[in-house]
């Protein structure tokens, strides 16, 4: 790294995103403070970090203000899967909208440059596809996902709002499926929802007919999105999508998992949950002329890293993993 090394907070920072771009930020050279109230975030996220002297963790929740001295800011404190946001729907509305107000002060008092982990949740079930940040969405205000929707759209909202009038320096991702080593084991996504069954030889659970479309990043790629966005001139704002654009069927999926597995699991059908999306595929043309970014770990490389932590987790915790 050149320069002089920054001193940067990361809310949400024990999470599976944050806990990766902890660990490249402190690989950068930079001092990093890691902030988490461990709803869905974990400590053994963090525990290689813990050594480094350039690491702090603390305990905090970003619904009530934060009184720290850094340089930049990395928004990400927020629970991201459906079973995670709906278990606790107004408290993660709050997290969204009153974490964004709280972050959003500390940075305009602190002329610190600040990022938004937004999601292509934002955009809802899609009527345009691949979506574009143009696309103005399609999403329920009162459905069982709103809250985390339309908490992210606030939060997207606040963040143009303090850009306008107060002139702070903001970077706002719309993060599309992402997933590798260190997602929640219980957090209900599809590709860790299907490494955990197929490693413990259960029935593999699709909801619908497994015709829907996500795409899926890789983890490394991602974080390099969000370091290249932060760096970024000051008039690339963004809202920026930060994804693949290669789409996957469900289906496809569950069955390259058992494949990749050599598991045995029988794969089943669950009627689709309401507002769940039957497209979602990222346009990342912005991306590419602002950032110079695109994915590049191809999804096998990127399924083989992640059942190889899972099978090392399920191994550690139950002394022996069933195919």
């Amino acid at each position: 790294m050149s320069g002089i090394p920054k001193r940067i907070l990361v809310t949400g920072g024990a999470g599976f995103l944050g806990s990766h771009l902890c660990e490249r930020l402190l690989a950068d050279g930079n001092d990093v403070l890691c902030a988490d109230n461990y709803f869905t975030g974990r400590r053994d996220n963090l525990a290689a970090l813990l050594p480094n002297a350039r690491f702090e963790a603390l305990r905090h929740d970003i619904c009530f203000p934060l009184y720290v001295e850094v340089d930049e800011i990395y928004n990400l404190a927020c629970p991201a899967s459906p079973i995670h946001y709906q278990f606790d729907p107004v408290q993660t509305t709050k997290t969204s909208v009153s974490g964004a107000i709280n972050m959003l002060g500390l940075a305009k008092r602190l002329k610190a440059k600040i990022f938004q982990a937004s999601t292509s949740e934002v955009y809802g079930d899609p009527t345009v596809h691949p979506q574009s940040e143009d696309y103005k969405g399609n999403v329920s205000t009162t459905g069982p996902r709103a809250c985390y929707d339309e908490g992210k759209r606030c939060a997207e909202t606040l963040f143009f709002d303090y850009y306008r009038q107060h002139k702070l320096r903001i970077r706002v991702a719309r993060i599309f499926n992402t997933y590798g080593p260190r997602m929640h084991p219980n957090d209900g996504r599809v590709v860790s929802n299907f490494i955990v069954q197929a490693l413990r030889g259960e029935q593999i659970t699709i909801y619908g007919d497994g015709s829907q479309t996500r795409a899926f990043c890789y983890v490394d790629d991602m974080i390099e999105g969000f370091v290249r966005l932060m760096a970024a001139p000051d008039e690339t704002t963004g809202p920026i999508n930060l994804g693949n654009p290669v789409e996957t069927t469900v289906g496809e999926l569950a069955r390259k998992i058992v494949e990749m597995t050599q598991s045995r699991s029988e794969i089943v059908h669950r009627p689709l949950p309401t507002d769940d999306p039957l497209q979602r595929c990222p346009d990342i043309e912005r991306a590419r002329s602002d950032l110079g970014w695109e994915p590049k770990v191809p999804l096998e490389t990127g399924l083989a890293r992640t059942i190889d932590y899972f099978d090392r987790l399920l191994t550690s915790t139950s002394g022996s993993v069933a195919q």
